[in-house]
């Protein structure tokens, strides 16, 4: 049963997030649909990473098992077809070897955070940017950021239903720099604990507005209370935009070891029988 890697965006505002649930349209249930609709099966894709309502993506991935081997081209192309009239796109298609897992293969996330930041409302940017109004100190949230990169305890940044089981989490790199009209703010780890980049970015509002300096990033960090979190940026701005994966190499290794145990805890299994 071949496998197939996709690397999708999508537009976050007519759902409520990527994962399928019974209460609203998601951008899982838009690909499974195009997916049976084109091979006539019901085929359950595995994401990179849940985004919440709202939140868009540039490079989200996942994977599809199907039946029988497709031509990329023709898959990409019927997919795109069939999640219209869905703000959905696929854009690539590659068939992956038997180890790879679109989220547990994945060594890297990326996210990115768009600030309109003027005075006028919004028109064309409106739900694909957060606005705020008063002007930014790009540079003085770049350095505050700084504070977040590392190994750190992240309960403060969290959202307090989070199901992960550790509030640890180590940030590889936080930065933010101003584009004209746009304070961009881009940040990458192995995983993300749910609201954190949200949390992260509306806590150095307040840095860029000169409330806050990066010591008070600090301490809100060593408080481990979520209490001590600035206002949470909406889901307006966020946007999950690339997927970085391991070696094939080691996945087909990991798979090969993963086998090998699950012989050996059946033979045992069968021995104690």
């Amino acid at each position: 049963m071949p496998r197939y890697k996709l690397t999708v965006e999508y537009d976050g505002r007519p759902f409520c997030g990527w994962q399928r649930q019974s209460n609203g349209p998601s951008v899982q249930a838009v690909i499974e649909r195009a997916l049976k609709a084109f091979t006539g099966e019901a085929v359950t894709i595995g994401g990179a990473g849940r985004t919440d309502t709202g939140v868009h993506a540039t490079g989200q991935v996942c994977h599809a098992d199907l039946s029988k081997p497709w031509p990329v081209k023709t898959i990409m192309g019927a997919m795109n077809f069939h999640c219209q009239p869905d703000p959905v796109v696929i854009l690539g298609v590659e068939e992956m070897h038997e180890g790879f897992d679109a989220r547990f293969s994945a060594i890297r996330r990326s996210y990115r955070y768009r600030i309109h930041n003027r005075l006028p409302p919004l028109t064309h940017q409106l739900g694909l940017a957060w606005h705020v109004k008063p002007e930014l100190d790009a540079d003085a949230m770049h350095a505050a950021a700084q504070e977040f990169v590392g190994h750190h305890d992240f309960t403060t940044f969290r959202h307090s239903r989070c199901q992960a089981r550790s509030p640890e989490k180590t940030l590889e790199e936080f930065s933010v720099s101003r584009e004209g009209e746009f304070v961009i703010a881009e940040c990458s780890s192995r995983s993300f604990l749910h609201n954190q980049v949200r949390s992260m970015v509306g806590t150095l509002r307040l840095v860029g507005e000169g409330k806050w300096g990066p010591g008070d990033i600090t301490r809100a960090l060593q408080a481990r209370d979520r209490k001590a979190c600035g206002p949470v940026a909406p889901a307006d701005g966020l946007y999950l935009t690339r997927v970085d994966y391991r070696s094939v190499e080691i996945d087909i290794e990991l798979l090969k070891d993963w086998q090998r145990r699950k012989a050996v805890m059946e033979a045992e299994e069968d021995g104690e029988a």
